[in-house]
């Protein structure tokens, strides 16, 4: 059994707070990622916004010698996109915009996908199907439940919509520190792998391929993309377990929880 940390109602407090916080900031970006933007202007503006508005840290920098605060991941970039003041976003791109937030010793950990203009069917469709995947897993927790249920409902919903699940990264916990355990797989099997309980807080943030699972890293060690340089999608949120069920810390205004 993983030494999973169970939060306290304080702990779980500022975590929701955090979690508050950094839903705002997705607020201000869904008026600045336009066509033309560059990935670092991304960058610096949510530096600002968090550091000087939110009076809060961004937890990513520095994380792992990571120099930036956030990830953009482009088209068939799975994960792990470097902000580049060379890089526009143009229109009928898709990006992965990941973030994460510390305020009062808590960490909040969240991802969005932002469609540059007018995207293809095929393209929306993607994003679509691994929005409705993260909530298909999500829904899934509560106390008894296990994480082989989480990871089975996300896999067997992109996987019946004929995407793959990338399997070499997956939601962990999250609190104090940006990683705890326990790790959580987006496949798997009903009744297998660590039970839930109440306190316990984790993400989860499915990958998913347009087309094969199979992925690589490039040259400059953190972009992940996909090997037939087809399209990947990520969604993610931070979710804590409560005694009926669940809750999502980081979820956004627009954001109501499906049926």
């Amino acid at each position: 059994m993983p030494s999973i940390i169970i939060k306290t109602a304080d702990e779980l407090a500022s975590q929701r707070h955090a979690g508050e916080l950094l839903a705002s900031v997705f607020t201000l970006l869904d008026d600045f990622i336009v066509p033309g933007v560059t990935t670092m202007a991304i960058n610096n503006r949510v530096e600002d916004f968090i550091v000087n508005e939110l009076h809060s840290r961004p937890a990513s920098k520095g994380q792992y010698d990571f120099p930036y605060v956030l990830n953009t991941s482009v088209n068939e970039v799975v994960c792990h996109g470097i902000p580049k003041e060379s890089e526009h976003l143009k229109v009928g791109s898709i990006v992965n915009v990941d973030i994460t937030l510390e305020n009062g010793g808590m960490i909040a950990d969240s991802s969005k996908m932002y469609l540059i203009g007018e995207v293809s069917p095929l393209a929306r469709r993607l994003v679509k199907k691994t929005y409705e995947a993260l909530w298909k897993g999500i829904k899934v927790v509560k106390p008894g439940a296990t994480l082989g249920d989480i990871g089975y409902a996300i896999q067997s919903y992109v996987e019946s919509h004929g995407y793959s699940v990338v399997r070499e990264y997956c939601g962990h916990g999250v609190g104090k520190e940006m990683h705890e355990e326990p790790q959580v797989l987006h496949y798997g099997k009903p009744g297998e792998g660590v039970v839930l309980q109440e306190g316990m807080v984790f993400t989860i943030e499915p990958m998913i391929n347009q087309g094969d699972s199979r992925i690589k890293t490039k040259k400059d060690g953190w972009t992940v993309v996909t090997r037939d340089k087809k399209l990947s999608a990520q969604w993610e949120h931070t979710i804590a377990v409560t005694a009926d069920g669940f809750e999502v810390l980081t979820l956004r205004p627009e954001e109501t929880i499906p049926d």
